[in-house]
């Protein structure tokens, strides 16, 4: 499909041809995070195997960390898209790493989230000779976003970001900012049988705090935001004490919470703190995902604005704020315009039977087609 064409039903289904085919490949290597084993070589050899004309540079950050930026031209846009996967789980009925595509849809480990859009990428790069800048990165699952933090240490002179995660094929403007802690409580070992003060349990402190946590999440259940109600919290792990009849010395908890872009992080992470007396003995922020867009009200609207009106320029249709966290909030932190834009739903990313619809990978791969066939990209 030459520069010249216009993408048109049946152009359309050779993209879509040519996406599967690249997504029969990508599915096959296994980067699942963890264990964090991927490295330059494996996947990132088929991806330069399918990038003439690109000057590809590829970065190991370490720890399974590894970005390969690829440039065609001059374009003003950067379509970034993560290559690694959730670990499969015993509930997948065949090889995750076998794609099978039925008459409606891809199914394999990370065909959803978020390979089918990678494979869409290299389908248009090969279909076209637009101007083309693509990032593909491995560590979004990790919590550990080395490869966008070091890509941004770098200049770049792009006007925006667009950065594939599933959303169902429309452009996602904000989303929720992500938090994790880890809380360590400390008590005094004893036998059980005698009165305990609100302090010598280190296992009662986890608990009460706890049950403080679920009031005061409850009690943001009014905060709105661009359709985003409330507060979403949870208690992931709480592991502590020796036996029923010792008084635990000490318990750990890890929790999360998710903020609307309104809300102060910092402020929050005081309040869950305080929550309980005696305070814990360690509060560690784990790691912070800021809100799509990021920044205070005014400029978070400012950003929020500039990235709806690329995306009618680019005629992607806007959809709803979200709330899931993504890359895209690395990008607007640091000053870029970015959405979210990708074929799949996320209801389907991290399933057993993982899998995206082909009409949204055809829509998808047709119109980063059109986008880089007019010379918007």
């Amino acid at each position: 499909m030459s520069r010249d064409s216009k993408p048109g039903m049946r152009d359309s289904a050779v993209l879509l041809d040519a996406t599967l085919e690249h997504l029969r490949a990508l599915v096959g290597f296994d980067t699942r995070n963890p264990p964090r084993a991927i490295d330059t070589g494996g996947i990132f050899d088929y991806l330069r195997a399918q990038l003439p004309g690109f000057e590809v540079t590829v970065t190991d950050f370490g720890a399974g960390a590894v970005a390969l930026h690829a440039v065609r031209g001059e374009p003003r846009l950067l379509f970034n898209v993560h290559l690694d996967t959730v670990p499969d789980s015993p509930a997948w009925t065949a090889d995750p790493h076998t794609l099978r595509v039925t008459a409606d849809r891809a199914i394999g480990l990370g065909a959803c989230d978020i390979k089918g859009a990678a494979a869409a990428l290299l389908a248009v790069a090969n279909a076209s000779d637009g101007d083309m800048a693509l990032l593909f990165t491995t560590d979004e699952e990790a919590n550990d976003a080395r490869c966008i933090a070091g890509f941004l240490r770098e200049p770049h002179a792009y006007e925006a970001v667009i950065v594939a995660e599933p959303t169902k094929g429309e452009a996602v403007l904000a989303h929720r900012g992500i938090q994790s802690v880890l809380m360590r409580f400390a008590g005094r070992a004893g036998h059980a049988s005698g009165e305990q003060q609100p302090g010598d349990s280190a296992l009662h402190q986890a608990v009460r705090w706890g049950d403080a946590a679920l009031d005061f999440v409850a009690a943001q259940a009014h905060e709105r935001f661009g359709g985003l109600t409330g507060l979403r919290f949870n208690i992931g792990r709480i592991e502590g004490g020796i036996k029923a009849n010792m008084i635990a010395p000490t318990a750990e908890v890890r929790f999360g919470f998710r903020a609307l872009p309104t809300m102060n992080p910092d402020h929050l992470l005081i309040r869950f703190r305080n929550l309980g007396e005696p305070v814990p003995a360690e509060f560690t922020e784990t790691f912070r995902g800021a809100a799509l867009p990021a920044g205070d009200t005014a400029r978070a609207e400012e950003r929020r604005l500039a990235a709806r009106d690329l995306a009618d320029e680019l005629g992607i249709p806007v959809g709803n704020a979200v709330d899931f966290w993504t890359e895209a909030a690395l990008f607007s932190a640091a000053g870029c315009t970015a959405f979210v834009y990708g074929p799949g739903d996320i209801a389907q990313a991290h399933s057993a039977d993982e899998w995206v619809a082909l009409e949204q990978l055809e829509d998808y791969a047709t119109t980063i087609h059109r986008i880089i066939h007019h010379g918007l990209g």
